[in-house]
């Protein structure tokens, strides 16, 4: 697999990163703890140097088993992210240095690593990344609990506020059919030299198969709240205005999404959430062993493509 630099932070990773939210049964419901393992193990001896996750993922259980899948390769980058109290009913967000400083040794623990690779604020609002949270950082950084920081976006003010406070990386959602953020960022990403992970690459899935108009999704997949009805249809309907990407080299839609977010220099890694051993096996066999992007005639068209169905570009 090609590898990028991770922005400015010396680390160089893999362009295909494997997400672990949907691994954990958080997202789409149950995985097989034995299909989770195989997932981690397939992904590694693939070459993927990369994988994301969070404390909030399955309770803590996914940086444990992140943890056991990588030990003894140092060569491996983990990023995990900090800020949701799972203790509190319901769970809330929390940026205060207490519990920023716990969540850190807690996650040292399960991942068993003295030194946490990457360390983000998983889904701030703006105002929590104030003095105490990035002051906490720093510290946890220069005691060498942390190697690097950054945050995990939901919009693009936070993303703004992020690297203006010094992010080493951010995360942000980037995908064919959401991709403004990151282009109204872009310019500040690049002054600033920020790693940028794409998460959503392939919008939980819309972008991975022919979903009918009327899909229905199972218990515990938060699909079934994210849209309703009306706009799922409408979704899969606006795909009908990418299918040119479709074709030769792109096999695929899932093909073609892929290498959209890869065609952008400024992305170090698209994060992918597989949750079977045969979805990551055919999503690296359709983008291809070292992935190919889309060419500059198909990319020229998307812009339009994206204004057609009512889309910011």
């Amino acid at each position: 697999m090609r590898t990028r630099a991770l922005g400015k932070t010396g680390l160089r990773v893999t362009e295909l990163a494997l997400g672990t939210w949907g691994l954990s049964g958080d997202g789409y419901g149950p995985v097989d703890e034995r299909e989770r393992q195989r997932v981690l193990s397939r992904a590694l001896e693939m070459g993927v140097t990369l994988i994301d996750t969070a404390d909030a993922y399955g309770d803590g259980r996914m940086e444990r088993e992140v943890g056991r899948a990588i030990a003894g390769l140092g060569e491996v980058v983990v990023v995990t992210k900090g800020g949701v109290d799972r203790g509190a009913s319901p769970p809330r967000k929390r940026f205060d240095a207490a519990h920023l400083r716990a969540a850190v040794e807690r996650s040292r623990e399960r991942l068993g690593r003295d030194r946490i690779d990457v360390y983000l604020l998983h889904n701030p609002q703006a105002e929590s990344l104030g003095t105490e949270a990035i002051d906490t950082l720093l510290e946890l950084k220069s005691q060498g609990r942390i190697a690097h920081w950054g945050v995990s976006a939901g919009d693009i003010d936070v993303g703004r506020t992020a690297l203006r406070s010094g992010a080493e990386v951010i995360e942000l959602a980037y995908n064919l059919l959401h991709c403004s953020d990151l282009h109204r960022l872009a310019g500040e990403i690049m002054v600033r030299g920020a790693g940028v992970l794409a998460r959503s690459t392939l919008a939980y899935g819309l972008l991975a198969s022919d979903w009918p108009r009327d899909r229905d999704f199972g218990p515990g997949d938060h699909r079934a709240d994210r849209w309703t009805r009306p706009e799922l249809a409408r979704r899969v309907d606006q795909l009908a205005s990418f299918r040119f990407l479709v074709g030769g080299e792109v096999a695929t839609m899932r093909s073609a999404a892929v290498r959209y977010v890869l065609s952008s220099s400024i992305v170090t890694s698209a994060v992918l959430g597989p949750r079977s051993v045969s979805q990551l096996e055919d999503i690296v066999r359709e983008v291809g062993v070292g992935p190919l992007y889309l060419r500059d005639a198909a990319l020229a068209r998307i812009p339009r493509a994206l204004e057609s169905v009512g889309i910011d570009p």
